[in-house]
């Protein structure tokens, strides 16, 4: 399929530079294909009024990390370059792959210098060395700390890593380690926030779990690269970034005995439904650890979702094409030409829609 059949024109101005408060307060555009009132307006407060006794609610307990790092490279001579690098994918104790900015100043053996003097273990600075650098521009990072003490200086002097969209335009402050922050947080690993997740409060799940859903956690390290636009003209030339994802056998029990009572599987932003319909490759939901590449486009056939909330998308993405999947093409673009005509703001600190599957009962 042409990826430019997902393309679309968003006024700047709808993109949200900072999330709704408090965060249930944010818009919930709720999407029902085939229905007679296929597009009604409302709120993620309103979410539980959506909801049926028996219904799983499905949320992705995943935490990001400050992935973005500033720092230093040196070399002798005096030759020093600041660099920007943001990691994406942890292969060690020690190591992590990482997109650089500028990647043409650096070459393998490059020493770079991250946050500043005194910030580390009371030791001076985090200190990694350049080992690989790929033909896409992307580095291959080896710390000189591992283990926790590395994580912990990522935490000392990383920061939260902003989508470019709000990044370009101010800069990231301490709120945002509040506010890219999922309320279900606790696995550290995503260097993206799943943004769905961003609207829950505790008020938010009490009242869900009053509704007589009931709620279960999976776990999906989101990467950069989910969100960003597809480079190809077709889709089937599109090739996914791997990410790590684990459903645990008490979940995937839970989730398989709802299904079997005739409830609904819910599914909290496109990391929970990727990862679910991942392990429910045979048919039914099994437990699963390991890395999903997944790519959902139309005429994909759902064997475990049957409602999705999630956010509004960038144009031409893989995130796109997934509700495209998940409601159909025509009513994807339906519900994305009304949430821009009625002023939804976009992106990962803006509002929500809450898909009913295409062919399923609404």
């Amino acid at each position: 399929m042409r990826v430019d059949a997902f393309d679309f024109d968003l006024p700047p101005t709808l993109i949200a530079l900072r999330p709704a408060e408090p965060r249930e307060a944010a818009r919930l555009l709720v999407v029902r294909p085939g229905a007679a009132r296929a597009l009604e307006d409302a709120h993620v407060r309103d979410l539980p009024r959506f909801l049926r006794p028996g219904d799983a609610v499905v949320v992705n307990d995943t935490k990001v990390i400050p992935a973005r790092l500033d720092g230093t490279r040196a070399r002798a001579g005096g030759s020093t370059v600041h660099i920007e690098a943001t990691l994406t994918k942890r292969l060690s104790e020690d190591r992590w792959t990482a997109l650089a900015r500028p990647a043409k100043r650096l070459v393998p053996g490059d020493r770079i210098r991250f946050g500043g003097e005194g910030d580390v273990c009371l030791l001076g600075t985090l200190d990694a060395t350049v080992l690989e650098k790929a033909e896409d521009g992307s580095i291959q990072l080896g710390f000189d700390l591992s283990g926790p003490a590395l994580d912990a200086a990522i935490d000392a002097v990383g920061h939260m890593p902003l989508p470019p969209y709000i990044a370009a335009r101010r800069p990231e402050d301490a709120q945002d380690r509040i506010d890219y922050q999922p309320l279900f947080a606790r696995v550290e690993g995503s260097v993206a926030a799943p943004t769905a997740s961003l609207h829950f409060t505790e008020r938010l799940m009490a009242e869900v779990e009053t509704a007589d859903a009931s709620i279960h956690k999976v776990t999906l390290h989101v990467g950069l690269g989910t969100f960003l636009p597809v480079k190809a003209d077709d889709t089937q030339d599109h090739r996914m970034h791997a990410e790590w994802g684990e459903v645990p056998p008490e979940t995937a029990d839970a989730l398989n005995a709802v299904k079997a009572r005739g409830g609904r599987i819910v599914t909290v932003g496109s990391t929970s439904t990727r990862l679910i319909e991942t392990a429910a490759a045979s048919g039914t939901i099994a437990p699963y650890r390991g890395e999903t590449d997944i790519f959902i486009t139309p005429g994909y056939s759902f064997r475990a979702v049957d409602l999705m909330m999630t956010n509004f998308h960038l144009p031409r993405s893989t995130l796109v094409m997934l509700v495209a999947a998940f409601v159909g093409h025509e009513a994807q673009k339906r519900a994305y030409a009304h949430a821009i005509a009625e002023g939804y703001r976009f992106y990962s600190y803006g509002d929500a829609c809450l898909l009913f599957r295409a062919g399923a009962e609404a």
